[in-house]
Protein backbone atom coordinates (compact mmCIF):
# COMPACT_ATOMS: atom_id res chain seq x y z
CA UNK A 1 0.00 0.00 0.00
CA UNK A 2 1.19 3.40 -0.55
CA UNK A 3 0.98 5.85 2.08
CA UNK A 4 0.31 8.81 -0.73
CA UNK A 5 -3.29 6.40 -1.40
CA UNK A 6 -4.20 5.63 2.53
CA UNK A 7 -7.22 6.65 3.63
CA UNK A 8 -6.46 8.36 7.16
CA UNK A 9 -3.79 10.26 7.84
CA UNK A 10 -1.28 10.60 10.75
CA UNK A 11 -2.21 14.42 12.81
CA UNK A 12 -0.26 16.07 15.72
CA UNK A 13 -3.52 16.96 17.26
CA UNK A 14 -5.18 13.60 19.51
CA UNK A 15 -9.00 13.92 20.56
CA UNK A 16 -9.89 16.35 23.02
CA UNK A 17 -10.22 13.61 25.80
CA UNK A 18 -7.21 11.39 25.12
CA UNK A 19 -6.37 10.55 28.15
CA UNK A 20 -5.16 6.94 27.57
CA UNK A 21 -2.20 5.76 25.09
CA UNK A 22 -4.49 4.16 23.11
CA UNK A 23 -6.76 6.99 22.53
CA UNK A 24 -3.72 9.30 21.79
CA UNK A 25 -2.02 7.35 19.42
CA UNK A 26 -4.85 5.46 17.46
CA UNK A 27 -6.17 8.42 16.45
CA UNK A 28 -2.86 10.68 16.15
CA UNK A 29 -2.09 7.55 13.81
CA UNK A 30 -4.42 7.14 11.73
CA UNK A 31 -6.13 4.44 12.95
CA UNK A 32 -9.60 5.40 14.34
CA UNK A 33 -11.90 8.54 14.10
CA UNK A 34 -13.93 8.83 17.18
CA UNK A 35 -17.76 10.01 15.47
CA UNK A 36 -18.08 10.98 19.39
CA UNK A 37 -17.53 9.72 22.88
CA UNK A 38 -17.48 5.29 23.15
CA UNK A 39 -18.03 5.20 19.29
CA UNK A 40 -15.28 5.01 16.70
CA UNK A 41 -14.85 4.30 12.99
CA UNK A 42 -11.92 2.39 12.24
CA UNK A 43 -10.03 3.08 9.66
CA UNK A 44 -8.12 1.08 7.07
CA UNK A 45 -4.97 0.88 9.30
CA UNK A 46 -7.00 0.39 12.57
CA UNK A 47 -9.57 -2.18 10.29
CA UNK A 48 -6.05 -4.36 9.44
CA UNK A 49 -5.37 -4.33 13.30
CA UNK A 50 -8.61 -5.30 14.31
CA UNK A 51 -9.11 -8.09 11.81
CA UNK A 52 -5.81 -9.77 12.68
CA UNK A 53 -7.18 -9.65 16.15
CA UNK A 54 -9.82 -11.21 15.10
CA UNK A 55 -8.82 -13.78 13.22
CA UNK A 56 -6.19 -14.90 15.45
CA UNK A 57 -9.07 -15.43 17.68
CA UNK A 58 -10.86 -16.97 15.34
CA UNK A 59 -8.48 -19.93 14.70
CA UNK A 60 -8.35 -20.43 18.47
CA UNK A 61 -11.98 -20.81 18.38
CA UNK A 62 -12.07 -23.27 15.23
CA UNK A 63 -9.57 -25.40 17.32
CA UNK A 64 -11.62 -25.68 20.02
CA UNK A 65 -14.48 -27.04 17.77
CA UNK A 66 -16.64 -24.32 18.54
CA UNK A 67 -18.66 -23.47 15.25
CA UNK A 68 -18.84 -19.64 14.12
CA UNK A 69 -22.39 -18.00 13.68
CA UNK A 70 -23.68 -14.70 13.52
CA UNK A 71 -26.44 -13.15 15.58
CA UNK A 72 -29.03 -10.20 15.50
CA UNK A 73 -27.79 -6.67 17.68
CA UNK A 74 -31.37 -6.04 17.42
CA UNK A 75 -32.95 -8.19 20.31
CA UNK A 76 -36.69 -9.12 21.18
CA UNK A 77 -37.67 -7.38 24.94
CA UNK A 78 -39.99 -11.08 25.37
CA UNK A 79 -36.12 -12.60 25.57
CA UNK A 80 -34.81 -10.28 28.09
CA UNK A 81 -38.23 -10.25 30.47
CA UNK A 82 -38.01 -14.46 30.46
CA UNK A 83 -34.44 -13.73 32.06
CA UNK A 84 -35.60 -10.93 34.16
CA UNK A 85 -33.11 -8.79 32.94
CA UNK A 86 -35.09 -6.29 30.90
CA UNK A 87 -35.02 -4.45 33.77
CA UNK A 88 -31.76 -5.60 35.78
CA UNK A 89 -29.20 -4.44 33.16
CA UNK A 90 -28.40 -0.81 33.29
CA UNK A 91 -25.92 -0.76 30.84
CA UNK A 92 -28.93 -2.24 27.92
CA UNK A 93 -29.95 0.13 24.90
CA UNK A 94 -33.49 -0.16 24.64
CA UNK A 95 -35.59 1.21 21.28
CA UNK A 96 -39.23 1.93 21.03
CA UNK A 97 -40.35 1.30 17.39
CA UNK A 98 -42.69 3.34 15.25
CA UNK A 99 -44.84 -0.26 15.96
CA UNK A 100 -44.60 0.42 19.63
CA UNK A 101 -42.59 -2.90 20.01
CA UNK A 102 -39.58 -2.82 22.03
CA UNK A 103 -36.13 -4.10 21.71
CA UNK A 104 -32.78 -4.31 22.95
CA UNK A 105 -29.70 -3.46 21.15
CA UNK A 106 -27.33 -6.51 22.34
CA UNK A 107 -24.71 -5.69 25.11
CA UNK A 108 -24.54 -9.77 25.27
CA UNK A 109 -26.41 -13.20 23.35
CA UNK A 110 -27.94 -15.39 25.92
CA UNK A 111 -31.23 -14.12 25.34
CA UNK A 112 -30.42 -15.08 21.54
CA UNK A 113 -28.41 -17.80 21.50
CA UNK A 114 -29.99 -20.02 24.20
CA UNK A 115 -33.39 -19.66 22.54
CA UNK A 116 -31.60 -20.13 19.28
CA UNK A 117 -30.14 -23.78 19.71
CA UNK A 118 -32.95 -24.92 21.63
CA UNK A 119 -34.64 -24.86 18.12
CA UNK A 120 -32.11 -27.66 16.91
CA UNK A 121 -31.09 -29.55 19.51
CA UNK A 122 -33.29 -32.08 21.46
CA UNK A 123 -31.40 -34.71 22.37
CA UNK A 124 -27.99 -35.66 24.44
CA UNK A 125 -26.13 -37.04 21.48
CA UNK A 126 -26.10 -33.51 20.04
CA UNK A 127 -24.18 -32.10 22.65
CA UNK A 128 -22.03 -30.69 23.60
CA UNK A 129 -21.69 -27.79 21.43
CA UNK A 130 -20.28 -24.47 21.05
CA UNK A 131 -20.85 -21.91 19.27
CA UNK A 132 -19.70 -18.50 18.87
CA UNK A 133 -19.98 -14.95 17.14
CA UNK A 134 -17.65 -12.47 16.63
CA UNK A 135 -19.95 -9.32 16.71
CA UNK A 136 -20.64 -5.77 17.75
CA UNK A 137 -21.97 -4.90 20.50
CA UNK A 138 -23.56 -1.62 22.30
CA UNK A 139 -23.49 -0.92 25.96
CA UNK A 140 -24.77 2.20 27.66
CA UNK A 141 -21.96 3.56 29.82
CA UNK A 142 -22.58 6.31 31.48
CA UNK A 143 -18.68 7.26 31.22
CA UNK A 144 -17.06 5.81 27.89
CA UNK A 145 -13.97 6.07 28.39
CA UNK A 146 -10.13 5.22 27.85
CA UNK A 147 -10.22 5.49 23.86
CA UNK A 148 -11.04 2.09 22.41
CA UNK A 149 -11.04 0.27 26.18
CA UNK A 150 -14.53 1.13 27.31
CA UNK A 151 -16.64 2.28 24.65
CA UNK A 152 -20.40 2.43 23.90
CA UNK A 153 -20.24 0.74 20.89
CA UNK A 154 -17.84 -1.99 20.50
CA UNK A 155 -16.75 -5.65 18.88
CA UNK A 156 -16.80 -8.64 20.75
CA UNK A 157 -16.41 -12.76 20.28
CA UNK A 158 -18.58 -14.76 22.81
CA UNK A 159 -18.75 -17.92 22.37
CA UNK A 160 -21.40 -20.27 24.54
CA UNK A 161 -21.08 -23.70 25.26
CA UNK A 162 -23.62 -26.35 26.11
CA UNK A 163 -23.48 -29.44 28.04
CA UNK A 164 -25.55 -32.65 29.92
CA UNK A 165 -22.78 -32.97 32.55
CA UNK A 166 -20.53 -30.81 34.79
CA UNK A 167 -17.72 -32.96 34.19
CA UNK A 168 -18.44 -32.53 30.60
CA UNK A 169 -18.60 -28.35 31.23
CA UNK A 170 -15.87 -28.08 33.77
CA UNK A 171 -13.38 -30.13 30.61
CA UNK A 172 -14.67 -27.75 27.95
CA UNK A 173 -14.29 -24.78 30.04
CA UNK A 174 -10.77 -25.06 30.35
CA UNK A 175 -9.80 -25.91 27.38
CA UNK A 176 -11.69 -22.63 26.77
CA UNK A 177 -9.12 -21.12 29.43
CA UNK A 178 -5.69 -22.17 27.92
CA UNK A 179 -7.23 -21.12 24.36
CA UNK A 180 -7.93 -17.90 25.90
CA UNK A 181 -4.04 -17.63 27.92
CA UNK A 182 -2.85 -18.72 23.64
CA UNK A 183 -4.94 -16.09 21.59
CA UNK A 184 -3.07 -13.06 23.95
CA UNK A 185 -0.04 -14.52 23.76
CA UNK A 186 -0.21 -14.81 19.83
CA UNK A 187 -1.32 -11.26 20.28
CA UNK A 188 1.61 -10.42 21.79
CA UNK A 189 0.20 -9.54 25.18
CA UNK A 190 1.35 -11.30 28.88
CA UNK A 191 -2.18 -12.17 31.09
CA UNK A 192 -2.71 -13.34 34.03
CA UNK A 193 -5.28 -15.49 34.67
CA UNK A 194 -7.73 -14.30 37.92
CA UNK A 195 -10.72 -15.98 39.03
CA UNK A 196 -13.09 -13.38 39.25
CA UNK A 197 -17.40 -12.94 40.01
CA UNK A 198 -19.93 -12.64 37.38
CA UNK A 199 -20.77 -9.32 37.12
CA UNK A 200 -24.10 -9.33 35.63
CA UNK A 201 -24.04 -13.24 34.95
CA UNK A 202 -24.80 -15.52 37.27
CA UNK A 203 -22.08 -18.35 37.54
CA UNK A 204 -20.63 -21.16 39.55
CA UNK A 205 -16.88 -20.10 38.23
CA UNK A 206 -15.58 -17.03 36.56
CA UNK A 207 -12.02 -16.14 35.14
CA UNK A 208 -10.81 -12.52 34.19
CA UNK A 209 -7.56 -12.38 31.52
CA UNK A 210 -5.87 -9.33 32.74
CA UNK A 211 -2.98 -7.94 29.86
CA UNK A 212 -0.11 -6.47 32.48
CA UNK A 213 0.44 -2.98 31.98
CA UNK A 214 1.51 0.16 34.05
CA UNK A 215 -1.94 1.88 32.48
CA UNK A 216 -4.11 -1.31 33.84
CA UNK A 217 -6.89 0.27 35.76
CA UNK A 218 -7.33 -2.72 37.85
CA UNK A 219 -4.80 -3.71 40.82
CA UNK A 220 -3.53 -7.03 40.89
CA UNK A 221 -1.12 -9.80 42.99
CA UNK A 222 0.62 -11.69 39.92
CA UNK A 223 3.22 -14.31 39.35
CA UNK A 224 6.38 -13.11 37.70
CA UNK A 225 6.32 -16.35 36.14
CA UNK A 226 3.40 -18.25 35.32
CA UNK A 227 -0.14 -17.04 34.53
CA UNK A 228 -1.53 -16.77 38.23
CA UNK A 229 -3.10 -13.54 39.62
CA UNK A 230 -5.77 -12.29 41.76
CA UNK A 231 -7.31 -9.15 42.02
CA UNK A 232 -5.88 -6.94 44.80
CA UNK A 233 -9.24 -6.43 46.23
CA UNK A 234 -10.30 -10.10 47.03
CA UNK A 235 -6.84 -11.59 46.99
CA UNK A 236 -6.34 -14.40 49.10
CA UNK A 237 -1.98 -13.86 48.63
CA UNK A 238 0.27 -11.01 49.13
CA UNK A 239 3.03 -9.43 47.41
CA UNK A 240 6.12 -11.19 47.76
CA UNK A 241 4.37 -14.77 48.87
CA UNK A 242 4.99 -17.72 46.95
CA UNK A 243 3.26 -18.85 43.87
CA UNK A 244 0.77 -21.60 44.54
CA UNK A 245 0.91 -22.76 40.86
CA UNK A 246 4.46 -22.52 40.16
CA UNK A 247 6.68 -21.53 43.36
CA UNK A 248 6.90 -18.06 41.41
CA UNK A 249 7.43 -14.82 43.24
CA UNK A 250 4.10 -12.77 43.94
CA UNK A 251 4.17 -8.85 42.70
CA UNK A 252 1.80 -6.05 42.94
CA UNK A 253 0.73 -5.05 39.41
CA UNK A 254 -1.74 -3.27 36.90
CA UNK A 255 -3.63 -5.16 34.55
CA UNK A 256 -6.46 -4.45 31.76
CA UNK A 257 -9.58 -6.89 31.23
CA UNK A 258 -9.18 -8.56 28.27
CA UNK A 259 -11.17 -11.10 28.47
CA UNK A 260 -13.67 -13.15 30.66
CA UNK A 261 -15.35 -16.83 31.05
CA UNK A 262 -18.15 -17.79 33.08
CA UNK A 263 -20.19 -21.26 34.22
CA UNK A 264 -23.42 -19.92 33.71
CA UNK A 265 -25.01 -23.34 35.03
CA UNK A 266 -28.70 -23.42 34.25
CA UNK A 267 -29.72 -20.36 34.56
CA UNK A 268 -30.00 -19.35 30.60
CA UNK A 269 -31.69 -23.02 30.36
CA UNK A 270 -34.21 -22.72 33.08
CA UNK A 271 -35.63 -19.15 32.00
CA UNK A 272 -36.13 -20.77 28.32
CA UNK A 273 -37.08 -24.04 29.73
CA UNK A 274 -34.41 -25.70 27.61
CA UNK A 275 -34.01 -29.55 28.10
CA UNK A 276 -32.89 -32.79 25.97
CA UNK A 277 -33.49 -36.32 26.01
CA UNK A 278 -31.22 -38.10 27.81
CA UNK A 279 -30.15 -42.05 27.35
CA UNK A 280 -32.47 -43.29 30.16
CA UNK A 281 -35.85 -41.73 28.31
CA UNK A 282 -35.77 -38.61 30.90
CA UNK A 283 -35.26 -35.02 30.45
CA UNK A 284 -32.89 -32.92 31.55
CA UNK A 285 -32.10 -29.29 31.67
CA UNK A 286 -28.62 -28.05 29.81
CA UNK A 287 -25.76 -26.60 31.66
CA UNK A 288 -23.65 -23.17 29.83
CA UNK A 289 -20.79 -21.77 29.77
CA UNK A 290 -20.36 -18.08 28.69
CA UNK A 291 -16.57 -17.02 27.01
CA UNK A 292 -16.11 -13.42 25.64
CA UNK A 293 -13.20 -11.39 24.57
CA UNK A 294 -12.94 -7.88 23.62
CA UNK A 295 -11.31 -7.57 20.79
CA UNK A 296 -11.61 -4.27 19.63
CA UNK A 297 -10.75 -3.76 23.59
CA UNK A 298 -7.79 -6.14 23.09
CA UNK A 299 -6.24 -3.65 20.50
CA UNK A 300 -6.44 -0.79 22.84
CA UNK A 301 -4.54 -3.08 25.36
CA UNK A 302 -2.23 -4.12 22.87
CA UNK A 303 -0.90 -0.30 21.75
CA UNK A 304 -1.33 0.55 26.60
CA UNK A 305 1.59 -2.12 26.79
CA UNK A 306 3.22 -1.71 23.36
CA UNK A 307 4.06 2.22 23.25
CA UNK A 308 6.71 4.27 24.09
CA UNK A 309 7.04 8.58 23.69
CA UNK A 310 7.07 8.55 20.10
CA UNK A 311 3.87 6.44 19.40
CA UNK A 312 2.55 2.25 18.93
CA UNK A 313 4.92 -0.53 18.97
CA UNK A 314 2.86 -3.37 17.03
CA UNK A 315 3.90 -7.19 18.00
CA UNK A 316 4.34 -8.41 14.23
CA UNK A 317 1.09 -10.86 14.70
CA UNK A 318 -1.52 -8.01 14.75
CA UNK A 319 0.80 -5.14 12.74
CA UNK A 320 -1.50 -4.10 9.86
CA UNK A 321 1.80 -4.46 7.64
CA UNK A 322 5.26 -5.69 9.00
CA UNK A 323 7.35 -2.91 6.80
CA UNK A 324 7.26 0.61 6.34
CA UNK A 325 9.44 1.88 3.09
CA UNK A 326 10.68 4.93 3.69
CA UNK A 327 12.06 6.76 0.95
CA UNK A 328 14.19 10.11 0.54
CA UNK A 329 14.42 10.96 -2.71
CA UNK A 330 13.81 14.85 -2.74
CA UNK A 331 13.41 15.52 -6.92
CA UNK A 332 16.26 12.20 -7.35
CA UNK A 333 14.75 10.34 -10.46
CA UNK A 334 16.91 7.73 -9.66
CA UNK A 335 16.42 6.70 -6.33
CA UNK A 336 12.38 6.78 -6.22
CA UNK A 337 12.96 4.46 -9.14
CA UNK A 338 15.15 2.20 -7.01
CA UNK A 339 12.48 2.40 -4.13
CA UNK A 340 9.46 1.36 -6.55
CA UNK A 341 11.78 -1.62 -7.72
CA UNK A 342 12.29 -2.86 -3.91
CA UNK A 343 8.56 -1.94 -3.36
CA UNK A 344 7.41 -4.33 -6.01
CA UNK A 345 10.62 -6.87 -4.67
CA UNK A 346 9.18 -6.68 -1.15
CA UNK A 347 4.73 -6.96 -2.41
CA UNK A 348 5.66 -10.47 -4.75
CA UNK A 349 7.51 -11.73 -2.08
CA UNK A 350 4.27 -11.67 -0.15
CA UNK A 351 5.15 -9.74 2.51
CA UNK A 352 2.73 -6.55 3.37
CA UNK A 353 4.48 -3.27 3.12
CA UNK A 354 3.64 0.12 3.76
CA UNK A 355 5.39 2.57 1.36
CA UNK A 356 6.13 6.10 2.46
CA UNK A 357 5.99 8.04 -1.08
CA UNK A 358 4.92 11.20 0.08
CA UNK A 359 6.59 14.37 -0.78
CA UNK A 360 7.32 14.89 2.85
CA UNK A 361 10.68 16.17 4.72
CA UNK A 362 12.61 13.17 6.25
CA UNK A 363 11.81 14.24 9.99
CA UNK A 364 8.18 13.89 9.01
CA UNK A 365 8.63 10.40 7.52
CA UNK A 366 10.31 9.31 10.79
CA UNK A 367 8.11 10.95 12.97
CA UNK A 368 4.95 9.27 11.36
CA UNK A 369 6.72 5.69 11.04
CA UNK A 370 7.42 5.90 14.73
CA UNK A 371 3.95 7.18 15.61
CA UNK A 372 2.08 4.15 13.19
CA UNK A 373 4.95 1.71 14.61
CA UNK A 374 4.97 -0.95 11.90
CA UNK A 375 7.63 -3.51 13.38
CA UNK A 376 10.44 -2.57 10.76
CA UNK A 377 11.45 0.38 8.84
CA UNK A 378 13.35 0.45 5.65
CA UNK A 379 14.29 3.77 4.28
CA UNK A 380 16.49 4.13 1.06
CA UNK A 381 17.87 7.35 0.20
CA UNK A 382 21.15 8.93 -1.62
CA UNK A 383 23.29 8.18 1.25
CA UNK A 384 22.34 4.48 1.53
CA UNK A 385 22.44 4.04 -2.53
CA UNK A 386 25.92 5.16 -2.79
CA UNK A 387 26.65 1.96 -0.48
CA UNK A 388 24.46 0.01 -2.26
CA UNK A 389 22.52 -0.72 0.94
CA UNK A 390 19.04 0.58 3.00
CA UNK A 391 19.02 1.18 6.85
CA UNK A 392 17.15 -1.23 8.65
CA UNK A 393 15.48 -0.42 12.14
CA UNK A 394 13.20 -2.19 14.22
CA UNK A 395 10.57 0.07 15.74
CA UNK A 396 11.66 -2.45 19.14
CA UNK A 397 15.24 -1.49 19.04
CA UNK A 398 16.93 2.39 19.03
CA UNK A 399 19.93 1.49 16.94
CA UNK A 400 19.84 1.08 13.00
CA UNK A 401 21.89 -1.22 10.48
CA UNK A 402 22.86 -0.74 6.91
CA UNK A 403 21.87 -3.94 5.11
CA UNK A 404 23.21 -4.49 1.23
CA UNK A 405 20.42 -4.40 -1.35
CA UNK A 406 21.21 -7.36 -2.55
CA UNK A 407 21.03 -9.28 1.15
CA UNK A 408 17.87 -7.26 1.91
CA UNK A 409 15.09 -9.60 0.41
CA UNK A 410 16.96 -13.13 2.12
CA UNK A 411 17.02 -11.15 5.56
CA UNK A 412 13.51 -9.73 5.10
CA UNK A 413 12.12 -13.60 4.03
CA UNK A 414 14.67 -15.36 6.97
Amino acid sequence: MRYSRIFGKTTKSAQADAESANAQFLTQGGFVDQEMAGVYTWLPLGLSVLRKVEQIVREEMNALGALEIFMPSLQPKEYWEKTNRWMGVDILFKLKSQTEKDYALGCTHEEVVTPLVQKFIQSYKEVPLAVYQINTKFRDELRAKSGVLRGREFRMKDMYSFHTSQEDLNEFYYRALQAYVKVFSRCGINVKVVQASGGIFTSNVSHEFQSITPAGEDTLIACESCTFGQNAEIATVKENDVCPECGGKLVKTKGIEVGNIFDLGTKYTDAFEFSVNTAEGSSKRLLMGCYGIGTSRLVGAIVETFHDDKGIIWPESVAPYRVQLVVLAGKDEKIMQEAERLYTEIQKAGIEVLFDDRNESAGKKFADADLIGLPLRIVISGRTLEKQSVEWKRRSETESQLVPLNELMAKLVA
